[in-house]
């Protein structure tokens, strides 16, 4: 009994009857859909090549929900936000220096006018403080996106991919997960795809490890009657990251041959375990121990006896 829960557990379990091997794999990706804003009466249409980043779709990559635009900014000195860094007087800017949060390099002078330090920075300088609510690029429910993940099993020499479309946009981590018996029909190698946030849980933020949600600067720079001057997205979106796990597993008889030999060995050491432990360990080992072994007496003939047994014998003589 104990062998065939060994051979069960070796061969149906552990399917040590197989060989296995991990893919070579390929991710592209691509988005369809458009998106529209009306900001301040400013009416725009973003397409892909404005909210997705970067555009050439790989296996991680951002999809713009929010933004906050800062436009006509050039190189010069300007007051630092309110709050960024207040002062009463030119003392509490320390020239030269910067501050973490600040957008540039204080130049010493307090501005009397909104009581912040002047820096040098892009003029003016950003305000992030109120983000748009509700976001402005969610409205769109045409967006749809194509995965296309390609694999290859160099040690069966099977190659396989498939194409899903239709992700809504809420999940941030996809899981592509290639698991495959070859013994089968090649064709029932399919993917499973499992979707998971990285990000925490945004009805609870407080809760999260790590802040909630993702964001980054871009600037499209351009020059103005021969001026340098940018215009400064902050934008908000959601990061995709596409990750690809996978085992293959084919008939081999080496490895059939070696889950056999060990299965032999592993019952042999079984039966020497087993009788250890019914001899030296349980309550009753006594009673075992009667079962197992047969004692006989072994007894030693009586000197007188031979003795006499053997006058006997030279005197017939």
């Amino acid at each position: 009994m104990l062998f065939g829960v060994c051979l069960r557990w070796v061969f149906i379990y552990e399917k040590g009857y197989q060989s296995t091997d991990t893919a070579v794999s390929s991710v592209f990706t691509k988005m369809k859909g458009v998106g529209y804003t009306n900001v301040s009466g400013t009416e725009r249409v973003w397409d892909v090549a404005d909210y997705v980043f970067p555009p050439q779709g790989d296996a991680s990559f951002v999809v713009m929900t929010n933004y906050i635009v800062t436009e006509s900014q050039q190189m010069g000195k300007c007051p630092e936000l309110p709050g960024t860094h207040n002062c009463t007087s030119d003392g509490d800017c320390e020239g030269g220096s910067h501050k973490r949060t600040g957008h540039g390099q204080m130049t010493g002078v307090c501005v009397n006018a909104t009581k912040t330090c002047e820096v040098l920075a892009w003029c003016p300088v950003e305000d992030d403080h109120t983000i748009p609510d509700p976001p402005l690029l969610m409205s769109a429910e045409n967006y749809t996106l194509f995965i296309k993940n390609s694999i290859t099993f160099p040690l069966f020499g099977v190659t396989r991919s498939n194409l899903v479309e239709g992700i809504d946009g809420r999940a941030i981590g996809i899981v592509v997960d290639w698991t495959c018996n070859l013994d089968a029909n090649v064709k029932h190698c399919k993917p499973q795809y499992n979707f998971h946030g990285l990000y925490g849980n945004p009805a609870e933020p407080d809760k999260a490890k790590a802040s909630v949600g993702y964001n980054f600067r871009y600037a499209e720079h351009y020059m103005e009657n021969k001026t340098q001057k940018r215009t400064l997205f902050k934008v908000f979106g959601i990061r995709l990251d596409i990750i690809v796990q996978s085992l293959a597993r084919k008939f081999d008889i080496i490895p059939t041959l070696t889950a056999i030999g060990s299965g032999v060995g592993i019952f042999g050491v079984a039966t020497v375990v087993c009788d250890l432990v019914l001899l030296y360990l349980l309550p009753k080992r006594e009673f075992y121990k009667n079962m197992k072994f047969k004692y006989t007496d072994i007894q030693k003939p009586d000197p007188d006896s031979e003795a006499v047994s053997i006058e006997t014998e030279i005197s017939k003589k």
